[in-house]
């Protein structure tokens, strides 16, 4: 990715974990660290070719298919080759404690813990599903990769299409729990949650190292993974807010918009999370949040309920109301979906304030977790849904289908065309 602004990079969209028996957020953003690689290099291989490239480097990723190659070496190897490329930046991030599970002696069983998936009864996703799961379908998840062994994800995962794009060794087991909460959230198998589409084929792409970093480069290249395995619709819960408008609009920019504009083209609609700065994207003046600006991406807004199952009735907020953290802005922003909220007030309160946050799959069990991470998969899930009951559809169709069954409820820049309807979507 291009250098930042301000000192933010790419996160995973969620919220930090707390300590406790939930899973949940207090702060609106991680802080994250930008550092340019010394030895791989992102290279525009419009004036070269891989070959030439493989005489002097080694190609770690060649994504001829948008004319660039990922390369490790020495950039004085790369000079005798080449002059259009850029360090491949990584960006890690200030890893939160570990998540705590939800604590429950019973066997989960028959979607155990529904009735507190507040995002999906909204949604009405059972009506949905009367009308299709997903069959036919396949979804990429570009995140920190999958727990493949959860019982509410073991049948969705595709384990011969699923892979690690970064150097760490690892295969595409999650490298912590973000992947498989927001796996969850598009195909969990209704054991102790139920995903928007659990008949979908899931593959995951991981991106995030042991480490905790995710690079420029391996995010395209599992971009690039995706259109090649036919998926229909990639989740990107990750990002990097903020970015000049400059340095974007530069060398990454170009990179960035031939992997998005080929995969909209060739039928892979990717959902973006917006991002969980508080931002106005329309009057952020030369930064940029990226991917979800880039062209041909759909950006989802979170959010969420006050109150949901706690508190004073009176003094509660509908589960449509953009949460506390969301970025919005007019224009940069395609549709809203849950993602979760909060009341600060009530933490440590002994209130289950985290009622309020998402629940689904992480690894080992469930949780609570809030972020527009948790949104993008919700519209990921739609878009599944809707690509299922109407095959010949390509990724514009799919997207326009979300957006004109969007219900009206509130601020543009907050909702873009509107608040996610599933049932209508799949009926339209």
């Amino acid at each position: 990715m291009p250098g930042n602004s301000g000192g933010a990079g790419v996160d995973r969209r969620r919220f930090l974990t707390i300590s406790g028996t939930v899973l949940g957020g207090i702060a609106a953003g991680s802080t994250v660290v930008a550092a340019e690689s010394s030895e791989r290099f992102i290279v525009d291989t419009s004036s070269t070719s891989v070959d030439e490239l493989e005489d002097a480097v080694e190609v770690v990723h060649d994504l001829s298919e948008i004319g660039v190659a990922v390369v490790r070496g020495r950039a004085g190897d790369l000079e005798g080759v080449t002059t259009d490329f850029e360090p491949d930046s990584v960006y890690a991030l200030d890893q939160p404690a570990d998540a705590v599970p939800v604590e429950d002696e019973a066997e989960a069983s028959d979607a155990a813990y529904y009735d507190l998936q507040w995002d999906k009864q909204v949604q009405d996703v059972p009506s949905a599903h009367e009308v299709t799961e997903g069959e036919g379908t396949r979804v990429s998840v570009i995140d920190t990769g999958v727990d493949p062994t959860h019982p509410d994800l073991a049948d969705a995962v595709n384990t011969e299409l699923s892979a690690n794009f970064t150097d760490d060794g690892g295969d595409f087991t999650d490298s912590g729990y973000h992947g498989t909460h927001v796996s969850g959230i598009v195909a969990s198998q209704g054991l102790g949650t139920i995903g928007t589409a659990p008949a979908t084929d899931l593959v995951a792409c991981r991106v995030f190292s042991d480490e905790g970093g995710a690079s420029f480069g391996d995010i395209l290249a599992a971009i690039v993974h995706s259109v090649a395995i036919g998926s229909d619709v990639a989740n990107l819960s990750l990002g990097a807010y903020p970015v000049s408008r400059k340095g974007l609009g530069s060398f990454y920019g170009k990179v960035l918009n031939r992997a998005t504009t080929f995969a909209n083209k060739e039928g892979t609609l990717l959902v973006v999370a917006a991002g969980n700065d508080s931002a106005d994207l329309q009057h952020d003046g030369s930064v940029i949040s990226t991917p979800n600006e880039a062209a041909n991406v759909l950006s989802v807004s979170a959010t969420g309920p006050i109150g949901f199952g706690w508190g004073d009735p009176g003094l509660r907020e509908p589960a449509t109301t953009p949460a506390n953290y969301t970025n919005y802005g007019t224009n940069a922003i395609d549709v809203s979906a849950p993602g979760g909220n909060y009341d600060p007030d009530a933490i440590g309160s002994g209130q289950p304030w985290y009622y309020d946050l998402v629940i689904n799959t992480i690894p080992g069990g469930w949780a609570w977790v809030a972020g527009t991470s948790m949104a993008a998969p919700q519209v990921t899930g739609a878009a599944a849904l809707v690509k299922s009951e109407n095959p010949n559809y390509n990724a514009n169709q799919v997207r326009q289908t979300l957006e004109r069954t969007a219900d009206r409820v509130g601020d543009k820049a907050y909702h873009g065309s509107g608040f996610l309807n599933p049932v209508d979507a799949v009926q339209d």
